[in-house]
């Protein structure tokens, strides 16, 4: 079964139009599927739109926020709710075209666990949208080691035991690929159509390329040292104490000498101290950062690996996933 998770935000122009399509399309695959289109608190007429298509097709289904969270709280919501054993994910502006789902779906079907969509030919403004994300998709493709041209776009198909294991906060659906890479995740790159909106202005401008260097930082941290956040605080603890406790002891055989160091040496000293003292809160964090995981891993009956499958001598079976 096909969940198709949809946020919207005042995209009143598009719905009906891509409803038809969307529609055809998945007609045409020849598999059940089901509608979820995800109304991020729009204050146009799209959920009245969305509300009259339901009536009319027990295929949909819309959920209304209280708000608006945003477009990964929008996806979290929709996942949350998809029945179906392969999930995707799709802009509701027209941007994204319905007819490149059968793309999606091969790369599935030919046993990867998520086919992420590529904005070969990007129609978007070069200095304003093109460069920008060529670099943050470089620096995302280095940091998190999954070879992607375009960690951007929304239009991706997952299996959905794959999502069970990635949980969305602040702007990090874009970054899903990443995240379940940690669990060794097999994702192949699809390039899909990137048509002009159809109406209406975009939700991002140039300011989301600084967040999106924020999320990378973070990405890189979570990838590398979720699971051992004392071999990323240690360090730098190490380094700061090694370097205060040298600059304090240097003093302190200064002062031996019979020197006046707070005269002489009383900036290095005070750079002595607050590097020690760094240091040591370094270390402490990187202890409480452990304590942290190995309570979040423990109470949620977490692991930190994932199975693929189990073979047996009498019998085979594939594995459900990392708890």
């Amino acid at each position: 079964m096909l969940s198709i998770v949809i946020p919207i935000h005042n995209e009143e122009p598009s719905i009906l139009p891509l409803y038809d399509r969307l529609t055809a399309v998945l007609e045409q695959v020849e598999r059940p599927f089901e509608i979820l289109f995800v109304d991020d608190a729009s204050n146009d007429r799209s959920f009245e739109l969305l509300a009259n298509l339901v009536e009319t097709d027990g295929r949909l289904k819309v959920i209304r926020l209280r708000r608006n969270f945003g477009q990964t709280a929008a996806l979290s919501a929709g996942f949350h709710e998809a029945k179906g054993d392969i999930v995707i994910a799709m802009d509701g502006d027209l941007q994204h075209a319905p007819e490149d789902i059968p793309a999606l779906l091969q790369k599935i079907d030919e046993g990867f666990d998520i086919a992420s969509g590529w904005r070969k030919n990007r129609v978007d403004n070069a200095i304003l949208r093109k460069i920008p994300s060529r670099i943050a998709n470089w620096m995302m493709a280095k940091a998190s080691g999954v070879a992607l041209r375009d960690f951007g776009t929304t239009f991706k198909a997952y299996r959905a035991e794959v999502l069970k294991d990635v949980n969305l906060y602040g702007e990090l659906h874009r970054f899903i690929p990443a995240l379940a890479s940690f669990y060794g995740a097999r994702v192949a790159e699809v390039p899909i159509r990137n048509t002009p909106r159809a109406a209406g202005d975009s939700h991002y401008g140039i300011g989301r390329t600084f967040r999106v260097l924020f999320d990378i930082i973070t990405i890189k941290f979570l990838l590398k040292y979720m699971t051992r956040p004392m071999h990323f605080f240690g360090s730098i603890g190490l380094a700061g104490v090694v370097s205060g406790g040298g600059i304090l002891f240097f003093l302190l055989v200064k002062k031996i000498l019979g020197q006046d160091i707070v005269v002489e040496h009383g900036p290095l000293m005070i750079l002595g101290v607050l590097a020690l003292l760094s240091g040591l809160m370094m270390f402490s964090t990187g202890l409480m950062g452990e304590l942290i995981m190995r309570t979040y891993f423990e109470s949620q009956d977490r692991r930190i690996y994932a199975v693929r499958e189990i073979l047996t001598r009498k019998s085979r079976g594939v594995a459900g996933g990392a708890r």
